[in-house]
């Protein structure tokens, strides 16, 4: 098994003018979707964009509290470069914004998605402190697997395939009944040679909850998801996420997945994403 999802390049001839504001990465197999084998999963793209957002302009005395990742096209195995900027500096909030684009055959880039997070000022706000949700299980308490499922015979072997094959899980009972809340964190470095960061790893898994949300057979349907947008009441304590989450199918070909977010001291926040329906 690969131990990152991305290799960094260094020795890049410039091709633009702006191409020295760029970080350069090489995806590994580790990135792959599970749908096809020429691109990769949603999830580590996330994750490295969430990289870029954290070293731009950092500021100590913010914190991130909403993020949204848009997926612009298929994001491709080719050289990958990503940069970040401070599109609204502030002092209480400040917006910024990654981009990630990949390099085509005949050398240019196209932008394939992109990240925009809020930060907002922290202060105390402990004696106000609420959460929706009770805690899950510790995930310690759990048994932990490779990868979300192994079941072949529904024509997408979740187990052992591209990215989800290098995530750990731990199932436990979920609020909304029809599928169970899920512990889940990389296995693998994001950069290589790099110590991944809680919330780079959190945003490197939280594009799964569209898959576990739903009860539909991925060898009937396809279910990929356009965006995730990501609210926090917290930032991660550990590389762990916990993702309870149900898929609302319309009758129109698309439909969405919500999902309620949990660190292990408690409830981290919630996700939204669209979500594209296909017959196979």
């Amino acid at each position: 098994m690969e131990s990152c999802y991305y290799e960094r390049v260094d020795d890049i001839p410039n091709t633009d003018d702006d191409a020295d504001d760029f970080e350069y990465f090489s995806p590994t197999s580790a990135t792959l979707s599970v749908w096809a084998s020429d691109i990769q999963h949603g999830g580590p793209p996330a994750g490295l964009l969430m990289r870029s957002l954290l070293r731009c302009a950092p500021n100590p005395t913010q914190e991130f509290t909403r993020v949204t990742t848009e997926i612009l096209g298929p994001i491709g195995l080719g050289l990958n470069r990503v940069r970040a900027r401070a599109v609204r500096p502030g002092r209480q909030i400040a917006l910024i914004e990654a981009d990630l684009e990949v390099r085509q055959p005949d050398g240019t880039y196209r932008l394939a998605a992109q990240s925009i997070g809020w930060r907002m000022r922290t202060t105390d706000s402990a004696a106000i402190t609420h959460a929706p949700r009770e805690p899950l299980p510790s995930p310690e308490t759990l048994p932990v697997v490779r990868g979300v499922t192994a079941n072949s015979d529904l024509g997408v072997d979740w187990g052992t395939v591209g990215f989800i094959g290098t995530t750990e899980t731990a199932a436990t009972p979920g609020l909304h009944g029809q599928t169970p809340a899920v512990w889940i964190k990389p296995s693998i470095d994001l950069v290589e040679g790099e110590t991944m960061s809680n919330m780079e790893s959190v945003f490197t898994v939280i594009d799964v909850a569209n898959g576990l949300g739903t009860t539909l057979r991925p060898d009937e349907w396809t279910w990929m998801n356009t965006d995730t947008t990501v609210h926090l009441v917290g930032q991660p304590s550990t590389p762990w996420l916990g993702i309870d989450a149900d898929m609302a199918a319309g009758s129109h070909g698309y439909g969405a997945t919500f999902a309620d977010l949990y660190d292990v001291r408690g409830f981290l926040g919630r996700s939204a994403q669209t979500v594209l329906l296909v017959p196979r």
